[in-house]
Protein backbone atom coordinates (compact mmCIF):
# COMPACT_ATOMS: atom_id res chain seq x y z
CA UNK A 1 0.00 0.00 0.00
CA UNK A 2 0.85 3.65 -0.59
CA UNK A 3 1.92 5.42 2.42
CA UNK A 4 -0.77 8.54 2.02
CA UNK A 5 1.15 11.92 3.06
CA UNK A 6 -0.44 13.85 5.76
CA UNK A 7 -1.99 17.26 4.79
CA UNK A 8 -0.34 20.32 6.38
CA UNK A 9 -1.83 23.59 6.92
CA UNK A 10 -0.75 26.72 4.42
CA UNK A 11 -0.48 29.56 5.43
CA UNK A 12 -1.42 32.01 3.21
CA UNK A 13 0.53 35.41 1.79
CA UNK A 14 -1.22 38.78 1.32
CA UNK A 15 0.61 41.21 -0.36
CA UNK A 16 0.60 44.32 1.44
CA UNK A 17 -1.85 47.34 -0.57
CA UNK A 18 0.09 50.37 -1.57
CA UNK A 19 -1.13 52.51 1.43
CA UNK A 20 1.43 49.96 3.64
CA UNK A 21 -2.24 48.44 5.36
CA UNK A 22 -2.51 44.74 5.13
CA UNK A 23 -5.98 43.15 4.47
CA UNK A 24 -6.81 42.32 8.30
CA UNK A 25 -6.17 46.19 9.61
CA UNK A 26 -3.06 45.66 10.85
CA UNK A 27 -0.99 48.97 10.48
CA UNK A 28 3.02 49.03 10.32
CA UNK A 29 4.87 52.00 11.74
CA UNK A 30 7.87 53.18 10.62
CA UNK A 31 10.01 54.18 14.26
CA UNK A 32 12.23 56.15 11.41
CA UNK A 33 9.08 58.59 10.63
CA UNK A 34 8.62 61.57 12.38
CA UNK A 35 6.08 61.85 14.99
CA UNK A 36 3.18 63.96 14.91
CA UNK A 37 3.82 67.24 17.58
CA UNK A 38 1.77 66.65 20.88
CA UNK A 39 -0.31 70.04 21.57
CA UNK A 40 -1.46 69.33 25.05
CA UNK A 41 -4.21 71.43 26.23
CA UNK A 42 -4.30 73.68 29.82
CA UNK A 43 -6.13 72.12 31.92
CA UNK A 44 -7.81 73.13 35.92
CA UNK A 45 -8.35 71.20 38.23
CA UNK A 46 -8.17 69.36 41.67
CA UNK A 47 -4.83 66.95 40.29
CA UNK A 48 -3.99 70.15 38.30
CA UNK A 49 -3.26 72.17 41.89
CA UNK A 50 -1.51 69.44 43.05
CA UNK A 51 0.88 68.67 40.32
CA UNK A 52 1.56 72.84 40.43
CA UNK A 53 1.99 72.82 44.05
CA UNK A 54 4.58 70.16 43.94
CA UNK A 55 6.59 71.99 40.96
CA UNK A 56 6.23 75.08 43.39
CA UNK A 57 8.01 73.04 46.39
CA UNK A 58 10.31 71.19 43.71
CA UNK A 59 11.22 74.43 42.46
CA UNK A 60 12.21 76.74 46.15
CA UNK A 61 14.23 73.68 46.60
CA UNK A 62 16.33 73.46 43.74
CA UNK A 63 17.00 77.39 43.54
CA UNK A 64 16.81 77.88 47.14
CA UNK A 65 19.23 75.21 48.58
CA UNK A 66 22.57 76.98 47.63
CA UNK A 67 21.75 80.24 49.02
CA UNK A 68 20.92 79.03 52.19
CA UNK A 69 23.70 79.33 54.93
CA UNK A 70 24.49 77.19 57.94
CA UNK A 71 27.18 78.76 60.43
CA UNK A 72 28.67 80.97 57.96
CA UNK A 73 28.78 78.73 55.12
CA UNK A 74 26.56 77.17 52.25
CA UNK A 75 24.04 74.80 53.62
CA UNK A 76 24.55 72.16 51.16
CA UNK A 77 27.68 72.30 48.81
CA UNK A 78 29.72 69.65 47.16
CA UNK A 79 33.30 71.02 47.22
CA UNK A 80 34.86 68.71 44.50
CA UNK A 81 38.00 70.82 44.78
CA UNK A 82 38.42 70.33 48.16
CA UNK A 83 36.80 66.93 48.61
CA UNK A 84 34.36 68.37 51.46
CA UNK A 85 30.67 67.46 51.51
CA UNK A 86 28.59 69.82 53.76
CA UNK A 87 25.25 68.70 54.43
CA UNK A 88 23.58 71.12 56.94
CA UNK A 89 25.68 70.24 59.79
CA UNK A 90 27.16 66.82 58.11
CA UNK A 91 30.79 67.16 56.71
CA UNK A 92 31.48 64.42 54.51
CA UNK A 93 34.32 63.15 52.88
CA UNK A 94 35.01 60.63 49.73
CA UNK A 95 34.95 57.88 52.03
CA UNK A 96 31.76 58.31 53.08
CA UNK A 97 30.45 57.49 49.85
CA UNK A 98 28.69 55.03 51.16
CA UNK A 99 26.05 57.28 52.88
CA UNK A 100 25.60 58.22 48.91
CA UNK A 101 25.33 54.56 48.27
CA UNK A 102 22.77 53.93 51.49
CA UNK A 103 20.66 56.75 49.74
CA UNK A 104 20.37 55.65 46.27
CA UNK A 105 19.07 52.32 47.83
CA UNK A 106 16.46 54.22 50.19
CA UNK A 107 15.29 56.08 46.86
CA UNK A 108 14.86 52.78 44.70
CA UNK A 109 12.86 51.01 47.68
CA UNK A 110 10.82 54.01 47.80
CA UNK A 111 10.35 54.39 44.18
CA UNK A 112 9.09 50.85 44.22
CA UNK A 113 6.82 51.05 47.34
CA UNK A 114 5.08 53.87 46.06
CA UNK A 115 4.83 52.49 42.24
CA UNK A 116 3.21 49.16 44.01
CA UNK A 117 0.64 51.10 45.92
CA UNK A 118 -0.05 53.86 43.36
CA UNK A 119 1.96 53.54 40.43
CA UNK A 120 3.94 56.32 38.58
CA UNK A 121 3.76 59.12 41.55
CA UNK A 122 7.09 60.15 40.65
CA UNK A 123 6.19 61.00 37.34
CA UNK A 124 3.35 62.84 37.46
CA UNK A 125 4.17 65.33 40.14
CA UNK A 126 8.14 65.33 41.08
CA UNK A 127 10.07 64.25 38.25
CA UNK A 128 12.60 66.95 37.05
CA UNK A 129 11.40 66.69 33.23
CA UNK A 130 7.74 66.40 34.13
CA UNK A 131 8.19 69.59 36.62
CA UNK A 132 10.34 71.64 33.72
CA UNK A 133 7.87 70.23 30.89
CA UNK A 134 4.90 72.01 32.91
CA UNK A 135 6.80 75.04 33.52
CA UNK A 136 8.09 75.55 29.59
CA UNK A 137 4.60 74.60 28.73
CA UNK A 138 3.45 77.56 30.81
CA UNK A 139 5.83 79.49 29.23
CA UNK A 140 4.62 78.52 25.53
CA UNK A 141 0.89 79.13 26.49
CA UNK A 142 1.58 82.77 27.76
CA UNK A 143 2.82 83.86 24.77
CA UNK A 144 1.81 81.76 21.89
CA UNK A 145 -1.59 80.86 23.25
CA UNK A 146 -3.49 77.36 24.43
CA UNK A 147 -3.39 74.16 22.16
CA UNK A 148 -5.95 75.46 19.01
CA UNK A 149 -3.32 78.84 18.71
CA UNK A 150 -0.17 77.50 19.02
CA UNK A 151 -1.35 74.77 15.84
CA UNK A 152 -2.42 78.16 14.19
CA UNK A 153 0.48 79.92 14.84
CA UNK A 154 2.95 76.50 13.59
CA UNK A 155 0.79 76.05 10.57
CA UNK A 156 0.48 79.79 9.64
CA UNK A 157 3.82 81.31 7.67
CA UNK A 158 6.48 83.12 9.03
CA UNK A 159 5.63 86.98 9.79
CA UNK A 160 6.33 89.67 12.11
CA UNK A 161 3.92 88.45 14.76
CA UNK A 162 4.94 84.86 14.70
CA UNK A 163 8.56 85.76 15.01
CA UNK A 164 8.04 87.68 17.87
CA UNK A 165 5.81 85.22 19.54
CA UNK A 166 8.72 82.64 18.89
CA UNK A 167 11.35 84.68 19.54
CA UNK A 168 10.09 85.50 23.34
CA UNK A 169 9.14 81.57 23.75
CA UNK A 170 12.71 81.23 23.13
CA UNK A 171 14.28 83.35 25.19
CA UNK A 172 12.13 82.81 28.18
CA UNK A 173 13.26 79.18 27.76
CA UNK A 174 16.99 79.99 27.43
CA UNK A 175 16.60 82.28 30.48
CA UNK A 176 14.86 79.59 32.78
CA UNK A 177 17.72 76.95 31.51
CA UNK A 178 20.83 79.24 32.03
CA UNK A 179 19.32 79.77 35.69
CA UNK A 180 18.48 76.36 36.17
CA UNK A 181 22.55 75.66 34.99
CA UNK A 182 23.85 78.43 37.26
CA UNK A 183 21.93 77.05 40.06
CA UNK A 184 22.84 73.58 39.65
CA UNK A 185 26.66 74.44 39.35
CA UNK A 186 26.04 76.67 42.78
CA UNK A 187 25.76 72.91 44.90
CA UNK A 188 29.35 72.39 43.60
CA UNK A 189 30.95 76.03 43.70
CA UNK A 190 29.94 78.91 46.08
CA UNK A 191 26.74 80.22 44.60
CA UNK A 192 27.98 83.79 46.29
CA UNK A 193 31.13 84.01 44.39
CA UNK A 194 29.80 82.18 41.58
CA UNK A 195 27.21 84.58 41.10
CA UNK A 196 29.85 87.50 41.48
CA UNK A 197 32.07 85.81 38.52
CA UNK A 198 29.03 85.64 36.37
CA UNK A 199 28.21 89.40 37.02
CA UNK A 200 31.90 89.98 36.64
CA UNK A 201 32.03 87.46 33.78
CA UNK A 202 35.10 85.97 35.12
CA UNK A 203 33.37 82.09 35.25
CA UNK A 204 36.22 79.77 34.84
CA UNK A 205 36.25 77.64 32.43
CA UNK A 206 34.78 74.28 34.03
CA UNK A 207 31.95 76.17 35.58
CA UNK A 208 31.02 77.82 32.34
CA UNK A 209 31.06 74.64 30.66
CA UNK A 210 28.61 72.94 32.93
CA UNK A 211 26.08 76.36 33.15
CA UNK A 212 26.10 76.16 30.06
CA UNK A 213 25.69 72.16 29.40
CA UNK A 214 23.28 71.63 32.31
CA UNK A 215 21.41 74.97 31.10
CA UNK A 216 21.14 73.05 27.26
CA UNK A 217 20.35 70.04 28.81
CA UNK A 218 16.86 71.81 30.51
CA UNK A 219 16.18 73.52 27.39
CA UNK A 220 16.10 70.87 24.99
CA UNK A 221 14.71 68.21 27.24
CA UNK A 222 11.86 70.16 28.53
CA UNK A 223 11.32 72.16 25.31
CA UNK A 224 11.44 69.84 22.70
CA UNK A 225 11.73 66.06 23.88
CA UNK A 226 9.38 66.14 26.05
CA UNK A 227 7.15 63.24 25.95
CA UNK A 228 10.18 61.41 23.89
CA UNK A 229 11.89 61.13 27.27
CA UNK A 230 9.02 59.34 28.81
CA UNK A 231 8.43 57.27 26.21
CA UNK A 232 11.35 56.28 24.47
CA UNK A 233 14.32 57.06 26.85
CA UNK A 234 13.22 56.69 30.55
CA UNK A 235 13.55 52.87 31.31
CA UNK A 236 11.02 53.20 34.35
CA UNK A 237 8.80 53.33 32.01
CA UNK A 238 9.69 49.78 31.25
CA UNK A 239 10.17 47.98 34.40
CA UNK A 240 7.16 49.58 35.56
CA UNK A 241 4.95 46.04 34.51
CA UNK A 242 7.29 44.36 37.18
CA UNK A 243 6.17 46.49 39.95
CA UNK A 244 2.68 47.24 39.67
CA UNK A 245 -0.59 44.57 40.05
CA UNK A 246 -4.06 44.51 39.65
CA UNK A 247 -4.42 45.96 43.13
CA UNK A 248 -2.17 49.15 42.24
CA UNK A 249 -3.60 52.24 42.46
CA UNK A 250 -3.95 53.70 38.57
CA UNK A 251 -5.72 55.89 36.68
CA UNK A 252 -7.88 54.04 34.39
CA UNK A 253 -11.22 54.76 32.45
CA UNK A 254 -14.07 52.76 33.19
CA UNK A 255 -15.53 51.13 29.95
CA UNK A 256 -18.83 49.37 31.38
CA UNK A 257 -19.74 52.71 32.26
CA UNK A 258 -18.38 54.98 29.54
CA UNK A 259 -19.09 52.58 26.43
CA UNK A 260 -20.37 52.60 23.80
CA UNK A 261 -19.14 56.41 23.49
CA UNK A 262 -20.65 58.54 21.08
CA UNK A 263 -21.52 62.78 21.19
CA UNK A 264 -25.12 63.34 22.30
CA UNK A 265 -27.36 66.49 23.59
CA UNK A 266 -26.63 67.49 26.94
CA UNK A 267 -30.89 67.35 26.98
CA UNK A 268 -30.73 63.58 25.60
CA UNK A 269 -30.90 60.65 27.45
CA UNK A 270 -27.98 58.50 27.06
CA UNK A 271 -29.22 55.41 27.88
CA UNK A 272 -32.69 56.00 25.56
CA UNK A 273 -29.64 56.31 23.00
CA UNK A 274 -28.01 53.17 23.66
CA UNK A 275 -24.65 55.05 24.69
CA UNK A 276 -22.63 55.43 28.01
CA UNK A 277 -21.75 58.26 29.99
CA UNK A 278 -18.12 59.05 27.28
CA UNK A 279 -19.39 61.74 25.08
CA UNK A 280 -16.21 60.89 22.41
CA UNK A 281 -14.91 64.69 23.19
CA UNK A 282 -11.26 63.40 22.87
CA UNK A 283 -10.00 66.08 25.59
CA UNK A 284 -8.51 63.36 27.37
CA UNK A 285 -6.67 63.08 24.45
CA UNK A 286 -5.74 66.55 23.80
CA UNK A 287 -4.40 67.27 27.66
CA UNK A 288 -1.96 63.96 27.67
CA UNK A 289 1.00 65.81 27.94
CA UNK A 290 2.41 62.04 25.80
CA UNK A 291 -0.09 62.05 23.56
CA UNK A 292 -2.13 58.85 24.24
CA UNK A 293 -5.81 57.64 24.86
CA UNK A 294 -6.21 56.68 28.63
CA UNK A 295 -9.55 54.81 27.15
CA UNK A 296 -7.53 52.21 25.46
CA UNK A 297 -5.45 51.31 28.82
CA UNK A 298 -2.96 51.45 30.86
CA UNK A 299 -0.22 51.84 28.70
CA UNK A 300 3.66 52.20 29.45
CA UNK A 301 3.55 56.44 28.15
CA UNK A 302 1.12 57.31 30.70
CA UNK A 303 2.98 58.91 33.67
CA UNK A 304 0.27 59.39 35.72
CA UNK A 305 -0.29 62.88 35.72
CA UNK A 306 -4.18 62.86 35.99
CA UNK A 307 -4.31 65.46 33.31
CA UNK A 308 -7.52 63.33 32.10
CA UNK A 309 -9.39 63.13 35.01
CA UNK A 310 -9.37 66.90 35.54
CA UNK A 311 -10.74 67.49 32.18
CA UNK A 312 -13.15 64.26 31.98
CA UNK A 313 -14.33 65.35 35.69
CA UNK A 314 -15.69 68.50 34.30
CA UNK A 315 -16.68 67.50 31.27
CA UNK A 316 -19.34 65.04 33.54
CA UNK A 317 -20.02 68.11 35.87
CA UNK A 318 -21.12 70.07 32.54
CA UNK A 319 -22.76 67.07 31.33
CA UNK A 320 -24.72 66.85 34.84
CA UNK A 321 -23.03 62.73 35.04
CA UNK A 322 -21.20 61.49 38.11
CA UNK A 323 -17.57 62.23 37.98
CA UNK A 324 -15.20 59.19 38.05
CA UNK A 325 -15.36 58.03 34.17
CA UNK A 326 -12.12 58.23 34.64
CA UNK A 327 -10.31 58.35 37.65
CA UNK A 328 -7.88 56.88 40.08
CA UNK A 329 -8.44 53.38 40.88
CA UNK A 330 -7.11 49.89 40.51
CA UNK A 331 -7.75 47.14 37.48
CA UNK A 332 -9.69 44.60 40.75
CA UNK A 333 -11.56 47.84 41.46
CA UNK A 334 -13.05 48.47 38.06
CA UNK A 335 -14.11 45.24 37.60
CA UNK A 336 -15.87 44.35 40.09
CA UNK A 337 -16.80 47.75 41.08
CA UNK A 338 -15.22 47.76 44.24
CA UNK A 339 -15.72 51.19 46.57
CA UNK A 340 -12.46 53.01 48.03
CA UNK A 341 -12.66 51.47 51.17
CA UNK A 342 -12.83 47.91 49.12
CA UNK A 343 -9.62 48.81 47.47
CA UNK A 344 -7.74 50.20 49.90
CA UNK A 345 -7.61 47.16 51.83
CA UNK A 346 -6.45 45.38 49.02
CA UNK A 347 -3.43 47.86 49.47
CA UNK A 348 -1.87 46.06 52.15
CA UNK A 349 -0.76 42.83 49.99
CA UNK A 350 2.74 41.36 50.13
CA UNK A 351 4.31 43.31 47.50
CA UNK A 352 3.39 46.17 49.57
CA UNK A 353 4.63 45.05 52.61
CA UNK A 354 7.69 43.52 51.48
CA UNK A 355 8.69 47.01 49.98
CA UNK A 356 7.31 48.44 52.94
CA UNK A 357 9.54 46.19 55.08
CA UNK A 358 12.66 46.82 53.45
CA UNK A 359 12.14 50.00 52.97
CA UNK A 360 11.41 50.91 56.82
CA UNK A 361 14.69 48.53 57.57
CA UNK A 362 16.95 50.43 55.57
CA UNK A 363 15.80 53.98 56.67
CA UNK A 364 16.06 52.98 60.35
CA UNK A 365 19.55 51.87 59.54
CA UNK A 366 20.81 55.27 57.41
CA UNK A 367 19.64 57.28 59.64
CA UNK A 368 21.05 55.43 62.85
CA UNK A 369 24.70 55.23 60.88
CA UNK A 370 23.81 58.51 60.88
CA UNK A 371 23.08 59.40 64.15
CA UNK A 372 26.48 56.95 65.75
CA UNK A 373 29.36 58.24 62.85
CA UNK A 374 32.09 59.16 64.80
CA UNK A 375 33.57 62.68 64.46
CA UNK A 376 36.95 61.95 63.02
CA UNK A 377 38.09 59.18 60.57
CA UNK A 378 41.85 57.84 61.26
CA UNK A 379 44.02 56.30 58.35
CA UNK A 380 46.66 54.16 59.02
CA UNK A 381 49.91 54.04 56.66
CA UNK A 382 52.98 51.98 57.60
CA UNK A 383 56.33 53.57 56.82
CA UNK A 384 57.29 51.38 54.01
CA UNK A 385 61.04 53.28 53.42
CA UNK A 386 62.13 51.00 56.14
CA UNK A 387 59.82 48.19 57.77
CA UNK A 388 61.59 48.48 61.34
CA UNK A 389 65.21 49.59 62.77
CA UNK A 390 66.84 48.96 65.63
CA UNK A 391 67.40 52.03 67.85
CA UNK A 392 69.39 52.57 71.79
CA UNK A 393 69.55 49.82 74.07
CA UNK A 394 68.43 47.16 71.20
CA UNK A 395 64.61 48.19 70.69
CA UNK A 396 62.89 47.48 67.81
CA UNK A 397 61.14 50.77 66.48
CA UNK A 398 58.29 50.98 63.44
CA UNK A 399 57.40 54.13 61.82
CA UNK A 400 53.55 55.06 61.26
CA UNK A 401 51.99 57.80 59.83
CA UNK A 402 48.68 58.07 60.57
CA UNK A 403 45.91 60.48 59.12
CA UNK A 404 43.35 62.09 61.20
CA UNK A 405 40.34 63.71 59.45
CA UNK A 406 38.08 66.24 61.53
CA UNK A 407 34.40 65.39 60.41
CA UNK A 408 33.07 67.84 62.42
CA UNK A 409 33.38 71.85 62.03
CA UNK A 410 35.42 72.97 65.27
CA UNK A 411 39.00 72.27 65.96
CA UNK A 412 39.88 68.82 67.83
CA UNK A 413 42.11 67.29 69.30
CA UNK A 414 43.22 63.36 69.90
CA UNK A 415 45.31 61.22 71.92
CA UNK A 416 46.90 58.51 70.11
CA UNK A 417 47.72 55.00 71.73
CA UNK A 418 48.51 51.59 70.90
CA UNK A 419 48.34 47.93 72.36
CA UNK A 420 48.78 44.42 70.99
CA UNK A 421 51.95 43.54 72.19
CA UNK A 422 53.45 43.65 75.92
CA UNK A 423 55.85 46.41 76.58
CA UNK A 424 54.92 47.75 73.79
CA UNK A 425 55.64 52.00 73.83
CA UNK A 426 53.86 54.63 71.98
CA UNK A 427 55.50 58.25 71.32
CA UNK A 428 53.19 60.12 69.68
CA UNK A 429 51.88 63.79 71.49
CA UNK A 430 48.33 64.93 71.24
CA UNK A 431 47.54 66.18 67.93
CA UNK A 432 45.10 68.85 67.10
CA UNK A 433 43.34 68.65 63.88
CA UNK A 434 41.62 71.69 61.99
CA UNK A 435 37.80 72.57 61.30
CA UNK A 436 36.92 70.17 58.55
CA UNK A 437 40.66 69.33 58.01
CA UNK A 438 43.15 66.78 57.91
CA UNK A 439 46.06 66.44 60.27
CA UNK A 440 49.06 63.78 59.43
CA UNK A 441 51.19 62.74 62.30
CA UNK A 442 53.94 60.17 62.63
CA UNK A 443 53.54 58.11 65.24
CA UNK A 444 56.65 55.47 66.54
CA UNK A 445 56.71 52.37 68.17
CA UNK A 446 58.74 50.58 70.51
CA UNK A 447 59.79 47.33 71.40
CA UNK A 448 62.57 46.93 74.34
CA UNK A 449 65.14 44.53 73.66
CA UNK A 450 63.25 41.94 75.92
CA UNK A 451 60.02 42.00 74.53
CA UNK A 452 60.96 41.78 70.65
CA UNK A 453 63.62 38.10 71.24
CA UNK A 454 60.15 36.14 70.80
CA UNK A 455 59.26 37.99 68.11
CA UNK A 456 62.13 37.68 65.64
CA UNK A 457 61.24 37.66 61.88
CA UNK A 458 57.85 38.15 62.70
CA UNK A 459 54.62 40.34 61.89
CA UNK A 460 52.55 40.69 65.13
CA UNK A 461 48.89 42.70 65.06
CA UNK A 462 48.75 46.16 66.72
CA UNK A 463 45.84 48.02 67.18
CA UNK A 464 46.09 52.05 67.41
CA UNK A 465 43.44 53.68 69.44
CA UNK A 466 42.80 57.50 68.67
CA UNK A 467 40.46 59.41 71.42
CA UNK A 468 39.02 62.23 71.16
CA UNK A 469 39.65 64.73 73.96
CA UNK A 470 37.06 67.25 75.35
CA UNK A 471 34.05 64.65 74.34
CA UNK A 472 30.77 65.98 75.87
CA UNK A 473 29.19 62.72 75.03
CA UNK A 474 28.42 60.52 77.34
CA UNK A 475 30.71 57.84 75.51
CA UNK A 476 33.91 59.48 74.07
CA UNK A 477 34.86 59.25 70.35
CA UNK A 478 37.35 55.99 69.66
CA UNK A 479 38.63 55.07 66.79
CA UNK A 480 40.32 51.78 66.76
CA UNK A 481 42.66 50.87 63.52
CA UNK A 482 44.69 47.33 62.86
CA UNK A 483 48.23 47.22 61.63
CA UNK A 484 51.56 45.23 61.92
CA UNK A 485 54.34 45.23 64.02
CA UNK A 486 57.42 43.40 62.28
CA UNK A 487 60.44 42.69 64.35
CA UNK A 488 63.38 41.93 62.17
CA UNK A 489 65.95 38.87 62.67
Amino acid sequence: MTKRTPARSIIPIRLATTSGEPDDGTQFVSMYQKQPDIYPRAVKGWFAAWRWTFVWLTQLLFYGLPWLQWGGRQALLFDLEAQRFYILGLVLYPQDLIFLAALLVLSALALFFFTAVAGRLWCGYTCPQTVYTEIFMWVERKFEGDRIARMRLDQAPWSAEKLARKGATQLAWVAIGLFTGFSFVGYFTPIRELSQAVLALAVSPWNGFWILFYGAATYGNAGYLREQMCKYMCPYARFQSALIDKDSLIITYDSARGDPRGSRSRKQSAAAQGLGDCIDCTLCVQVCPTGIDIRNGLQNECIGCAACIDVCNDVMDKMDYPKGLIRYSTENGVVNGWSRLQMFRRALRPRVLIYGGLLLVASVAFAASVAMRSPFQVDVVKDRGALARVVEEGAIENVYRLQIMNRTEVQQTYRIGAEGIPGLQVHAEQVSAPPAGIRSVVVRLRLPFSAAQPLLGQSAPVHFEVSLLDDTRAAPAVQREKSTFFVPR
